[in-house]
């Protein structure tokens, strides 16, 4: 760990986690050459007239940096929720690029992507801070999705034949199992993937990728010292009762539910 300019940490890694974490960020390789991403233009095409029935390939798809700055979002969510990337901590894009084996490049624009999101914040000449979600900003988070998703989960609670919610089932169990092994990276993708299917039987697109992205904000880190699995084993079990009430209509019941369900 090295002291930037105004006294901040600043990583030179992400910190080795218990095994089992999903999408951890590579060791570096220190001493050796560290492959790099390399980006080719496509040949021009031939003829007066481009013919797009016939499109002259490419060698390397124009796709495949996309391709790469996705993956290292990924990563870097991941990292995120179980955090390997520490709040507070500085972390600079070459470092993190050598130790995912690519160029500076798509990790930056990865994390300016996570800056948009207020995942981090940009420290300029020297990388991005990890920001740690406060109290005040958790309840606000919870108070948008509450407004947002409530009174669609009103209605579809007198409107989605009771059949429909016991097809869920296996998706609240998946999130039951990835809480009782502990690992946040499982369990926020096993509860976001339970929610968005629920929200999904509103028939509205909009909706389900407004609410997802609120969603995975709601799950960066918080404050250290709590006990990870019971926590996640209380959210989960909400989801279980959500889909009883929702199947018996008890539209009270799914107001208190899903309220309590993202204070928590």
């Amino acid at each position: 760990m090295k002291q930037g300019a105004q006294g901040s940490p600043v990583a030179t890694g992400i910190p080795e986690q218990d095994a089992g974490v999903a999408a951890r960020v590579p060791e570096q390789q220190r001493g050796t050459d560290t492959p790099r991403e390399h980006g080719a233009a496509g040949p021009a095409a031939r003829g007066e007239h481009p013919c797009p029935e016939a499109p002259v390939p490419h060698p390397r798809p124009v796709v495949q940096r996309s391709s790469v700055r996705g993956q290292i979002l990924d990563a870097l969510r991941t990292a995120l929720v179980t955090g390997e990337l520490t709040p507070g901590t500085v972390y600079s894009a070459p470092v993190l690029g050598e130790r995912f084996g690519v160029s500076a490049t798509p990790v930056r624009e990865a994390m300016q992507q996570l800056a948009q999101e207020g995942a981090v914040e940009v420290v300029p000449n020297r990388g991005f801070r990890v920001v740690l979600r406060d109290a005040r900003e958790l309840a606000e988070l919870a108070e948008v999705r509450s407004l947002l998703e409530v009174p669609v989960l009103l209605r579809l609670a007198t409107t989605v034949a009771p059949e429909r919610w016991a097809e869920l089932r296996p998706l609240a169990e998946t999130t039951v199992r990835a809480a009782s092994a502990g690992c946040r990276a499982a369990y926020a993708e096993a509860d976001r993937a339970f929610h968005r299917a629920v929200l999904s039987l509103s028939g509205n697109e909009q909706l389900v990728r407004i609410a997802d992205d609120l969603h995975r904000r709601a799950q960066w880190p918080r404050a250290t010292g709590r006990h990870i699995r019971t926590e996640l084993m209380a959210d989960a079990a909400q989801h279980a009762a959500l889909l009883d009430a929702l199947a018996l209509r008890d539209v009270e019941r799914v107001r208190v539910l899903v309220r309590e369900h993202f204070r928590g």
